[in-house]
């Protein structure tokens, strides 16, 4: 090896097989910053509500929220119809008593469905009692109901104004 082959091997500019370890070209850094390369790649992002914006929607949802909760609260004008089970007795595997209350607009006449169910809680009695109007809106019933096996609790299912034909 000639002292002009180890000035080259000293300076890097040899061109042997040593140059494994020795970093390829650098790339020129670019000026765009990350967002801008991001842009451009997937597009600008989409601009978010004005605050105008946000506090319109906030205050049209508030005033939603109110005259909903207005709307629940304000009992109808029309009567409501409501039915609550006092009691039950299994005398038998064959029949079943319900005791109920049912309170509805005094003029109305009312259809309510009893129902027994079996420890499975299936129904083994149903019977449709019907209401006639009277002066006192709430009533209390006791209502005797035919059972295909063992019931072990009774009560009213629903209850529903029935219309009056003209």
């Amino acid at each position: 090896m000639s002292t002009e082959d180890n000035k080259r091997d000293n300076t890097g500019d040899s061109t042997g097989d040593d140059s494994a370890g020795t970093p390829g070209p650098e790339r020129p850094a670019d000026s765009l910053s990350s967002e801008t390369r991001l842009a451009n790649r997937y597009g600008a992002p989409k601009p978010g509500l004005s605050a105008r914006t946000k506090i319109v929607l906030g205050s049209l949802a508030g005033a939603a929220a109110v005259g909903a909760v207005i709307f629940m609260a304000i009992p109808s004008g029309a009567g409501t119809l409501t039915s609550k089970d006092v009691g039950f007795e299994i005398p038998d595997a064959a029949s079943a008593v319900v005791d109920f209350n049912v309170t509805r607009p005094a003029d109305s006449t009312v259809d309510c469905a009893v129902q027994v169910l079996s420890d499975s809680y299936a129904v083994v009695g149903w019977k449709t009692v019907r209401i006639p109007p009277s002066e006192d809106p709430t009533v209390s019933l006791s209502t005797s109901v035919r059972t295909d096996s063992l019931g072990v609790t009774g009560g009213v299912n629903a209850c529903w104004i029935v219309e009056q034909d003209s």
